[in-house]
């Protein structure tokens, strides 16, 4: 059915795979990442005319156009599903204009509020129905389980697309006291009998780098798949089934400001993208490659930085690089998983120099591109990060200016998006989440308290729930979604801790499904 394969970005994948096995296994043997070995190309008139159908035909149209290996049927039923009332606006992801060509594409309206709800109310579909399809051709036996690492919203987003999913077992894992008390909240009250959730000492990376060793574990796969008869796989970004939903809204996007009257077919834009594992982008990347009129991808960090100065200087150092925590905690990363993708497609496809890349950045904790590559990567891209001060700054402005209250990511992207663009030419921003996931630095900015500095103490006694409810009355904003406003009503189900390292998330998880399989 399919005549487009995937190939693995290190070169250990001697035979491109399906689409349905790259979903279902996740990641490539050896570490690698899939890629498919075509990408398509859409004319403008093509993208101009998706903005005449609704969001989830949209969404299959560009899913077929990838040429999947599922059908014309199970991909508008998956679209259809994913993209329906579990969303509080029928535009799905609608535009926000703000002054000077500026608009805010509000991911937000998932049942998470936030920008990870686009991916993983369609990823868990593409899941279960591969697995079916590999089953059906005698290539699957075993379940699965998802193994996922967040910074915050990714977690929730997973729980809640893949809970009481047949067949699929789901563990999350979080860095302990690096996530807001709604964050924590959402993943610790989920519902589910498949679900569950760790902390992890550390930060974000501690848990990916322990994931990542977790899935190339070959004797603890053998260990899994004889003790439980289940195999891991992954719902982060490295899964191509969850960043090929994110080129949609990029291409839905574009055809929405033609719809609108913003700009004329062909007319070029900037995108502008708070950026921390580097997927988001890498999907506005994609959907330029296809034919998207994007002028240049705008790459905003906070201060974590390492992507700025990886894109300024061509070299990706955190050798003597310190974490730093920031109100915009889910950019709080130093290893960008996707950033291989794109330096794959950068480099004409070469898996050695990737390969080699990657095994530097592991071992000495850094490497530098090539010059050719370095170039190209300066052709698409520019580069600016946000500090702390700036983030809060940039919260307040634009609620004193227009009345938009914007979430600390957010805030990222617009004042990167002041920074680097050039007058007269539109720039998207990605609104990745609602502003009442962070009422804490929200709160913070409307008031000038500087991150560090300590709330009043009628302040800091209140839950995350209670701030979000201060604030909407102090602003006079009433638009706290449900899925927020109620967590303090839910039971907290999940509060283990553990170390980050392999040994403590393998044995993390035989407990897990040693209880799931009593």
């Amino acid at each position: 059915m399919s005549t487009n394969r995937y190939i693995d970005t290190r070169g250990a994948v001697e035979e491109p795979i399906p689409f349905t096995k790259a979903v279902v296994d996740g990641l490539a043997p050896g570490g690698g990442l899939f890629v498919p070995e075509h990408v398509p190309s859409l004319s403008v008139e093509e993208i101009c005319t998706l903005g005449q159908l609704p969001y989830a035909k949209r969404a299959a149209s560009i899913y077929r156009a990838f040429d999947v290996d599922l059908s014309d049927e199970q991909l508008e039923r998956i679209t259809s599903e994913a993209y329906g009332d579990n969303f509080d606006t029928p535009e799905i992801c609608p535009l926000a204009e703000l002054p000077d060509d500026v608009y805010l594409l509000e991911l937000w309206h998932g049942p998470t509020s936030a920008f990870k709800d686009m991916a993983l109310q369609c990823l868990p579909r593409f899941f279960s129905m591969s697995a079916a399809e590999l089953r059906l051709r005698g290539e699957l036996d075993d379940t699965h389980m998802i193994l996922v690492a967040t910074s915050g919203d990714t977690g929730k987003a997973a729980l809640e697309g893949f809970r009481d999913v047949d067949g699929i077992s789901i563990g999350v894992m979080y860095p302990d006291g690096g996530v807001s008390d709604i964050q924590f909240k959402q993943m610790a009250t989920q519902r589910g009998g498949n679900v569950t959730v760790w902390g992890v000492r550390g930060n974000f990376d501690d848990c990916q780098t322990g994931a990542k060793a977790v899935f190339n574990d070959d004797a603890f796969a053998v260990e899994l798949h004889e003790r439980f008869g289940i195999a891991l796989s992954s719902a982060n970004s490295i899964n191509w089934g969850r960043l090929m939903p994110q080129i949609v809204y990029y291409i839905s996007a574009y055809a929405n400001l033609v719809s609108l009257g913003k700009v004329q077919p062909g007319d070029e834009i900037d995108v502008c993208v708070p950026t921390g594992n580097f997927g988001n982008i890498l999907a506005a990347y994609y959907a330029k490659r296809m034919g998207t009129p994007i002028r240049r991808l705008l790459c905003a960090s906070n201060e974590n930085r390492v992507l700025t100065d990886f894109i300024n200087t061509g070299t990706y150092d955190i050798s003597d690089r310190t974490f730093v925590k920031t109100p915009s905690p889910s950019m709080d990363i130093l290893v960008s998983s996707n950033l291989e993708r794109q330096l794959f497609e950068l480099t004409g496809r070469d898996s050695k120099a990737i390969a080699g890349w990657m095994r530097d950045l592991s071992q000495e904790k850094r490497f530098q591109v090539d010059r050719d590559t370095f170039a190209k990567m300066r052709e698409l891209y520019v580069a600016d990060s946000v500090d702390n001060p700036g983030c809060l700054a940039a919260i307040r402005e634009v609620f004193e200016a227009c009345g938009y209250l914007m979430d600390p990511h957010t805030a990222v992207a617009w004042q990167v998006a002041q920074n680097l663009r050039e007058e007269g030419v539109p720039v998207v921003v990605a609104s990745t989440a609602h502003w009442a996931k962070f009422g804490n630095n929200v709160y913070r900015a409307l008031h000038g308290i500087a991150l560090g500095e300590e709330l009043p103490d009628e302040i800091a006694s209140l839950t995350g729930c209670e701030l979000n409810s201060l604030i909407a009355e102090e602003t006079g904003l009433s638009d706290i979604p449900a899925g927020l406003a109620e967590l303090d009503e839910l039971p907290i189900r999940f509060t283990e801790v553990i170390d980050g390292n392999a040994d403590a998330i393998r044995a993390a998880v035989c407990e897990f499904l040693g209880n799931q399989s009593k």
